[in-house]
């Protein structure tokens, strides 16, 4: 399975004309930890691994997600394993530790998720450090299927008014900016 995902920079405008036009499904708190690889630089392979501990209605879900190299040239089409945490999410730090990886940057977003249309969401997301922006994703299950997908949910944030759009996670985007700073 595949997550075709694109991203582009928002405003109030924007987020308004989401919230008129497509229906509210839920408010959620993501808290992204990333980790690197002990032998292998992500960075340098376009990986990913982090746990995602998402906080909505009172609940939680946490997740363990592993998200491959982008695989299209305009979108941040990927393919993604995400796994559950069902049972204690810090026995899942101490393993990773354990294991070698360390911990990179912690992402913490509020997100409103939309529903467009089958197997169609779009997110409004406000980024500690970084703003606010809007994604859109679905899934498809072969390869070939990505390049349409992609158009049809570009064509969809055109019509809001998404006029910027951005392939790299916020992840990159919060290194680049600390590298920026010098932090």
């Amino acid at each position: 399975m595949y997550e075709v995902e694109l991203k582009g920079y928002a405003n109030d405008e924007i987020f308004e004309k989401v919230r008129e036009t497509f229906e509210f499904m839920r408010k959620e708190i993501h808290e992204d930890i990333y980790y690197q690889h002990p032998c292998r630089d992500f960075s340098k392979t376009d990986e990913a691994l982090r746990i995602r501990i998402k906080r909505f209605n009172g609940h939680n879900e946490v997740f363990l997600t592993y998200k491959g190299p982008k695989i299209d040239e305009k979108s941040k089409t990927r393919l993604e394993i995400e796994v559950e945490i069902q049972e204690d999410v810090d026995k899942y730090f101490e393993l990773l530790d354990r294991l070698g990886f360390k911990e990179v940057l912690k992402v913490v977003k509020t997100r409103e998720k939309y529903y467009v249309e089958k197997g169609v969401t779009i997110t409004l997301d406000e980024v500690e450090g970084l703003g606010k922006f809007i994604e859109i994703e679905t899934l498809v299950k072969e390869k070939d299927e990505i390049p349409e997908a992609v158009e049809k949910l570009e064509k969809i944030l055109r019509e809001l008014g998404v006029e910027k759009f951005e392939r790299r996670s916020y992840l990159e985007l919060l290194l680049e900016k600390r590298t920026e700073l010098n932090i």
